[in-house]
């Protein structure tokens, strides 16, 4: 059998193919997306998913001029293989290569960078209505999938387009999950819809053969009407989306490409909005996805070995494990913690914490403003709620955290997942802003632990505060705990850093997960003879002024390390505390996240390298910063001290060998 997929250059060469080549093309499609998938990591599940309704909307609607806008951009796999990315389909979320979501940058098919929930049917009305401003003859559809049709701002653009005087298809792919289960009251509404097989059959039925029935009378068809009212009434007690001003079409099966190609073309120039409700199986075509979509969802690398799957495991514990670990041993001793997530029971840990304590955990849905409001709620009742959000994602309750935690002074703690650089998704989910904008909030502490025990311990000391605090780590392994002189992870306090070497040629203030790489930094720069001191900052607000002004007054460079924006981050809460304390700001300089640059997808590894705060970076930071004060120095004064009793008096002055807790 010739393949398909290979001769699909554009979309105009899956609308010359038959129904049966388009089902041909659909399995190769799928069998792509798994081949590369295994390889590189991504989003499977959904995009197994939505094979045959994007080869419907490719068949039936010309994209190069109408629009299409991506709700939750990671089911976008086949939109791009059948839009000319499919030779470079195996650099799939690779640096340098294809994005997992849609990218402006790749194809003029994609039309805005996405990777949050709840915008496209707010941002397909925008282009609806620019669109008929401009006298621009288009149509536009949004396709929202994996639950993000509960999401608040989705709401927000049901309520906009059912307004609209023109064309607008919104498609409702509904496979009854999100990234987990879907929650809520709207998905009992709509799985109710799922079993009423019996409203579609009265539709058609009543559609066949009222044109039929002879002219019997006024009274035939008004009864003929209210029963038709009174089954659809019987069925979708409350259809909400009529209500809204939607012309309501569904549920189909999005499986059947005759049927929705058949459906589309109906649909494609009613001059009025639509919702069409499209029921799909999330990793359709693929037993083992299909039978677990939660853990198919997002994975990483894995094999296939018949009829086995196996993900390799990494040797090394990793930050939301360590964090599940924490939450259930907190909940075995204190009967007040609760935890609560924004559809992310997998990505965040909890459900690993949902099996110890199933009573104890909260999966709100895509709704991360609603989210904070409930832990607000529950603070103010007493409880200790912990938010597990990542931190891109928390952006999305800014107003929130605001309003309703800090402004009250609630006593609730934000475990961001997801800090910093993520790797392959890239710059649609790098956590970057979080420090900024919770560090600007009174009532708010900001903090980072280092290693899973200041995991545990910066979560303990949140629990007795009386209010809010926020902690960040990564989607990485969890380095190896910092050396302490007794062995036992300090406890946190308030405000307080943690001194860990001591060296006269510079000081590292690392924040975070970046005191591994600082320490790394340090031994590499003491081969070379420059002895630095090193700080475990711990604390972006309240800032710890001693930190700083100890780091000022030993008269070397000082350099600021954070996985995060510099831009509002921790280096600049350390510029403004030395700033408030009268101390000089020459010689601090702050390594993050460029204000300017969008990193694009790839190795976080990689990432950090690109923006100087790996391990590798820090060292060349401090090289430079301490060459340029010594020849400073020497042209100053006409000595050149570097000799080897020099290098002895620094080596002694550094406390080698001795470790410093504080």
């Amino acid at each position: 059998m010739t393949r398909i997929l290979e001769s699909i250059r554009d979309p105009r060469d899956v609308r010359a193919l038959s129904i049966e080549q388009l089902e041909q093309l659909a399995g190769e499609i799928r069998q792509r997306i798994i081949d590369v998938v295994s390889a590189n990591g991504g989003h499977l599940a959904s995009n197994l998913g939505v094979t045959e309704l994007t080869l419907a909307l490719h068949r039936v609607f010309d994209f190069s001029q109408d629009r299409l806008l991506w709700d939750v951009g990671h089911q976008c796999y086949v939109h791009k293989l059948i839009t000319g990315r499919n030779e470079r389909f195996e650099t799939l979320r690779k640096a340098g290569g294809i994005s997992g979501f849609p990218s402006t940058h790749e194809s003029p098919y994609d039309l805005f960078d996405v990777g949050h929930a709840g915008t496209a049917i707010a941002t397909a009305v925008g282009m609806a209505r620019g669109d008929s401003l401009m006298e621009r003859d288009t149509r536009v559809v949004a396709l929202v999938g994996d639950a993000s049709i509960v999401n608040g701002v989705a709401f927000e653009g049901l309520n906009q387009a059912g307004v609209l005087q023109r064309q607008l298809l919104v498609i409702l792919n509904d496979n009854s999950m999100g990234i987990a289960k879907t929650q809520g009251g709207l998905a009992g509404y709509l799985a109710r819809f799922r079993v009423s097989s019996i409203y579609e059959e009265v539709k058609k039925q009543l559609a066949t053969q009222l044109p039929k029935v002879p002219l019997v009378g006024k009274p035939m068809l008004e009864a003929l009407e209210h029963l038709r009212d009174a089954l659809k009434a019987s069925v979708s007690p409350h259809q909400i989306f009529e209500q809204l001003g939607f012309v309501y079409v569904g549920p189909v099966d999005g499986h059947d490409l005759p049927h929705l190609i058949e459906m589309l073309e109906l649909l494609r120039n009613v001059h009025h909005p639509v919702l069409l409700h499209v029921m799909t199986e999330k990793g359709r075509g693929c037993d083992w996805a299909s039978k677990d979509p939660c853990a198919f969802h997002s994975p990483n690398k894995f094999r296939i070995e018949g009829d086995t799957v196996v993900i390799p495991k990494s040797e090394r514990k990793n930050w939301t494990s360590a964090f599940a670990d924490v939450c259930i041993d907190l909940m075995n001793t204190d009967r007040r913690v609760i935890a609560l997530t924004a559809a992310m029971p997998d990505g965040t840990g909890l459900a690993k914490v949902r099996k110890a304590h199933p009573e104890r955990v909260l999966d709100c849905g895509i709704a991360e403003s609603c989210t904070v409001d409930i832990a607000a709620g529950m603070a103010k009742s007493g409880a200790r709620p912990i938010c597990a959000i990542y931190s891109t994602f928390l952006q999305r309750a800014f107003d929130q955290v605001f309003q309703e935690v800090t402004l009250q002074k609630l006593p609730v703690i934000f475990a961001m997942d997801r800090a910093g650089f993520v790797g392959g998704d890239g710059a649609v989910h790098h956590g970057y802003l979080d420090v900024g904008y919770l560090r600007g909030f009174q009532n708010m502490v900001v903090m980072a632990p280092a290693d899973e025990p200041e995991l545990s311990a910066a979560i303990r000391f949140a629990l007795t505060l009386d209010g809010p605090a926020a902690l960040r780590y990564p989607r990485d392994s969890v380095p190896d705990p910092q050396p302490s002189a007794d062995g036992a992870c300090p406890p946190f306090a308030l405000g307080e850093s943690r001194l860990l070497r001591e060296g006269p040629d510079a000081t590292i203030l690392a924040y975070g997960t970046q005191v591994d790489f600082a320490l790394q930094a340090a031994r590499t720069l003491e081969t070379e003879d420059i002895f630095v001191t090193v700080v475990n900052a711990r604390f972006a607000k309240p800032i710890d002024t001693r930190m700083v002004t100890a780091a000022v007054e030993r008269g070397a460079p000082i350099v600021t390390v954070e996985d995060h924006s510099v831009a509002g981050g921790f280096g600049s809460a350390v510029l403004e505390a030395a700033n408030r304390l009268g101390l000089p700001t020459t010689d601090i300089t702050r390594l993050g996240m460029d204000e300017n640059t969008f990193y694009k997808h790839g190795s976080r590894n990689g990432q950090l390298a690109e923006a100087g705060i790996d391990a590798a970076g820090i060292a060349q930071t401090v090289r430079a910063l301490v060459s340029q004060r010594r020849t400073a120095r020497s042209e100053a004064t006409g000595v050149m001290r570097h000799d080897a009793a020099d290098v002895a008096l620094r080596r002694s002055a550094s406390g080698r060998g001795r470790v410093t807790t504080g």
